[in-house]
């Protein structure tokens, strides 16, 4: 399924399980799985979805971890005939992260992890999972590429450094290496906004939260774009919508989501940090210098979320790094698909990328 291009990167595409009825993913048992903080999540699921077909060799396969809110057609904007993930040419793996509502997620999972009783999780437990998913279920030792956007581009970053050598590429779109203290603090606004609805009950809700889930897209709406973007009314020309009409999407984008889920997901993207993975001294720069794959950082020059100024920096540490920034006023969702002018360069350049000789 293609992604509407009005909010692609998590109305249409997102909203992991409820809204789609034909199950068209696959489950991997993860048994008892011992999460970072050392506490172990019982029957633990990770979900995916595959395209192409993986060679002899098994050396074309390119890894598609999930995003905030989204599933494993988060990517359908950069997968397809001719386009950068052609899986005519590659096998890709589409995974869904935990909590988001397809792999364990406080959703889903029985008591006594339920609901907020779910532990927190990180996102080198993601990494740790689907590197279990590719080495256990399809014998890959080394992919072509993993390529990310937004949270999943975390995931991508930290690929790259939790296992070095089994990756040739790495691509990171609209993203960083960690999460800096501003967006942490965006973050607690988003949170705020979710769980000051009075039927939030500390996430023990007997019906959805659905003011807080409204304010959460509202905070989205007001941080999504540039002030570029809504001075141009490109809202307009692109998605053929009207201010009002624009704003009471993102207000309803998280009606069909689970709370706890939503939460859970935020909390792993404010902590998330590179530079505090086991064997490394703790430091940021440490873990870039540590990276052996070939590079591309694809940062948005009007992105809220993850300000570009971030990534360059990252990319001074990194050895084999290419930093091309999207020119755009579509802010953050210019990496998922949102405009297709700026989609259209993504592809172009990734697909460059991933055909430049090692």
């Amino acid at each position: 399924m293609q992604c509407s291009l009005a909010l692609a990167w998590f109305l249409l595409c997102g909203l992991s399980g409820q809204a789609r009825e034909n199950v068209d993913y696959k489950t991997f048992s993860l048994g008892n799985f011992v999460l970072e903080n050392n506490t172990t999540l019982p029957d633990a699921k990770l979900t995916y979805a595959t395209r192409g077909t993986l060679n002899a060799q098994k050396d074309n396969a390119i890894l598609v971890p999930s995003h905030y809110s989204a599933n494993h057609h988060g990517y359908d904007y950069l997968t397809g005939p001719g386009l950068a993930l052609d899986p005519e040419k590659y096998f890709i793996i589409a995974t869904n992260m935990f909590a988001n509502g397809l792999s364990s997620s406080p959703s889903n999972t029985p008591a006594p992890w339920h609901g907020s009783n779910f532990p927190a999780i990180s996102i080198r437990d993601n990494v740790k999972a689907i590197h279990e998913l590719l080495t256990k279920e399809f014998g890959i030792s080394r992919l072509k590429a993993v390529v990310g956007f937004s949270m999943g581009g975390q995931q991508a970053y930290q690929w790259a450094v939790s296992y070095p050598d089994a990756a040739e590429c790495m691509v990171a779109i609209c993203t960083n290496a960690r999460q800096y203290p501003f967006g942490v603090v965006r973050l607690e606004g988003a949170k705020a906004a979710l769980t000051a609805d009075a039927a939030w009950d500390n996430g023990n809700y007997q019906r959805p939260p659905v003011k807080g889930l409204r304010a959460l897209g509202l905070h989205w709406a007001a941080w999504a774009y540039s002030q570029e973007f809504w001075r141009r009314e490109a809202h307009l020309t692109v998605q053929q919508r009207t201010f009002a009409e624009t704003l009471k999407q993102w207000e309803e984008a998280f009606l069909d989501s689970d709370a706890n889920d939503l939460l859970s997901q935020a909390t792993t993207w404010q902590k998330h940090d590179i530079g505090k993975t086991p064997g490394l001294d703790g430091t940021l720069q440490t873990a870039l210098r540590s990276i052996k794959a070939r590079v591309l950082l694809m940062p948005s020059d009007s992105d809220f979320y993850f300000p570009p100024a971030d990534m360059e920096r990252e990319s001074y540490f990194i050895p084999r790094v290419t930093l091309t920034p999207i020119h755009t006023v579509w802010g953050h969702p210019a990496g998922g698909g949102a405009n297709p002018t700026d989609t259209a360069f993504i592809n172009q350049t990734i697909r460059r990328f991933l055909n430049e000789r090692p």
